[in-house]
């Protein structure tokens, strides 16, 4: 089965999954150049799914939806609030270890993105369009102070990860 969305959602996660990568491939090292990038790109990429793929899909079937999209919804949430504290190679295995597990969620057979490709069937190419316009989201420099950390701490919680755990390696 043809399933363009799922693709282009899925070849948008390889796509920043390299640029996080190429802002890490020096060990002990953080490309803040390459950093940049990644956060402007997570953070589109998160844009296009609250912003055209999930209402799309509401507006087809909103019971079924409804069901799935909080724990997406709040996973954006805690990856977003990550993008805001300065990148280290602690927070950058926080980062990576919730991107695994949610660009999986949304992949995986019956994942999110089947679910959205098939109540949004009629609407593909209308969606590819717009999602091709969605312009990046404007960020600050990352934020030092301690209450970003925080806050990002706070936001992982409220999406049931705990931030040490995942440090320990949990």
């Amino acid at each position: 089965m043809n399933k363009p969305l799922h693709q282009f959602f899925t070849n948008d996660h390889h796509r920043i999954d390299a640029l996080l990568n190429k802002a890490t491939e020096q060990p002990g090292e953080i490309d803040l150049n390459y950093y940049h990038h990644f956060r402007t790109q997570l953070l589109r990429h998160i844009k296009m799914e609250e912003n055209t793929l999930f209402p799309a899909a509401k507006k087809v079937n909103p019971e079924v939806v409804q069901a799935l999209i909080p724990r997406f919804r709040l996973e954006h949430g805690a990856l977003t609030a990550l993008m805001v504290p300065p990148p280290t190679s602690t927070l950058i295995k926080v980062i990576r270890y919730i991107l695994e597990i949610h660009d999986m969620a949304e992949e995986e057979p019956g994942g999110l993105y089947d679910v959205c490709e098939a109540l949004t069937h009629g609407q593909t190419q209308e969606l590819l369009d717009q999602l091709a316009k969605t312009e990046e989201v404007p960020v600050h420099p990352p934020n030092p102070a301690p209450i970003a950390m925080a806050s990002a701490r706070r936001a992982l919680k409220r999406a049931n990860y705990d931030f040490e755990e995942i440090v320990r390696g949990a």
